[in-house]
């Protein structure tokens, strides 16, 4: 999950490689959303064996409440600090 600077906003994405997604995202290629309000901070992830475990997660906590998504985030980064995930080699 993204969010912005403020930690206002959170922005759901499954990715295949999250690093490069994440860069489109900060040149500004990326959602309209994304663009409109900044949303490039990594704050939580998760990582699945295939893309359709990954699919599957993404529309679950989608529709899942903006507080649900939250405490999720919480639980795993309490400081909401932005996380930095490096590319394999």
């Amino acid at each position: 999950m993204l969010s912005n600077k403020n930690k206002t906003v959170l922005y759901i994405v499954a990715a295949k490689d999250l690093v490069e997604r994440i860069k489109v995202h900060k040149s500004g290629k990326g959602a309209n959303f994304t663009k409109k309000y900044s949303v490039f901070e990594l704050v939580y992830f998760e990582l699945h064996s295939d893309n359709k475990s990954a699919r599957k997660r993404e529309k679950q906590l989608k529709n899942w409440h903006k507080e649900w998504k939250w405490n999720l985030v919480k639980k795993f980064n309490p400081d909401l600090i932005t996380l930095e995930i490096k590319n394999r080699p």
